[in-house]
């Protein structure tokens, strides 16, 4: 199975992709764990010591330069479009806990309309490899622009799992995700609402996002919020709270095996 996880910053997906792979590997899966977003740490929130001194995969310019038969840091010139990159994961994933590893990304500089240089090809064959090649269950903690998918990869994805709080500017990001993802042609996508107070924060995120497919629902939780923005799980949340997150864990492969009953 491979799960893609996106949302605004500082809605808690890093705090959901945690839990996703502690949950697939508590089910006896071994799970690939993907940090592809530059400003999350999903090692941190797997525990995992000195996440932080990790080198992203982007910023290793050897072996980017090796791969992609480039130079370092350039952006011009000629480059291979297809390097090798299915020996990477054996190489690079940090073990992260029983049957869990840990590769961390990084991310692309850009401007304008995107990046076509070496670091970002080399990442996206990577990508393409881990959803189309991989055995093991696969997690991937994105960044709301979904940067490291393609075309190529999209319809291999189980689904797209997008974050939403209580708010215009997630409904918004949320919108915006979605249009993304069709423009490479992702239409697997499901929501989850985060930080919710009530009925009302529940109501007000299914009338603005009509259509949508809901996974469930996480109650706002202070310990849940503190842990998100250190980027840390949370050590005891609520029994409702954990139900939360076991509900959205099992209608998340209900969705994608296309057996969830829809609106």
């Amino acid at each position: 199975m491979k799960i893609a996880v996106s949302g605004k910053g500082g809605v808690g997906k890093t705090t959901l992709s945690a839990f996703l792979v502690k949950w697939f590997a508590a089910q006896g899966r071994k799970v690939l764990a993907i940090d592809a977003d530059p400003d999350a740490n999903l090692g941190s929130g797997l525990g995992l010591a000195g996440a932080s001194e990790i080198v992203p995969i982007a910023g290793m310019k050897e072996l980017v330069a090796e791969r992609t038969e480039s130079t370092p840091g350039g952006f011009g010139g000629f480059f291979k479009l297809n390097p090798q990159v299915d020996d990477l994961p054996e190489k690079l994933a940090v073990p992260c806990g029983e049957r869990i590893r840990l590769m961390v990304m990084g991310g692309v500089k850009k401007g304008g309309s995107g990046c076509v240089c070496p670091e970002s090809v080399l990442l996206k064959n990577l990508v393409q490899h881990l959803i189309l090649r991989r055995d093991e269950v696969v997690v991937m903690d994105m960044e709301a622009g979904i940067e490291h998918l393609g075309r190529g990869t999209s319809k291999a994805v189980d689904c797209l799992v997008i974050v939403v709080e209580p708010g215009r500017r997630s409904v918004e990001t949320a919108l915006r995700i979605q249009e993304l993802a069709g423009d490479i042609g992702l239409r697997r996508a499901a929501l989850v609402g985060n930080k919710i107070r009530g009925a009302a924060d529940r109501d007000f995120l299914v009338k603005s996002l009509p259509g949508w497919v809901f996974l469930g629902f996480i109650p706002y939780d202070e310990e849940i919020v503190e842990a998100d923005l250190k980027g840390t799980f949370p050590e005891s949340p609520s029994d409702e709270t954990r139900a939360g997150f076991e509900e959205i864990a099992r209608n998340l492969v209900d969705f994608a095996e296309d057996t969830l009953i829809r609106p």
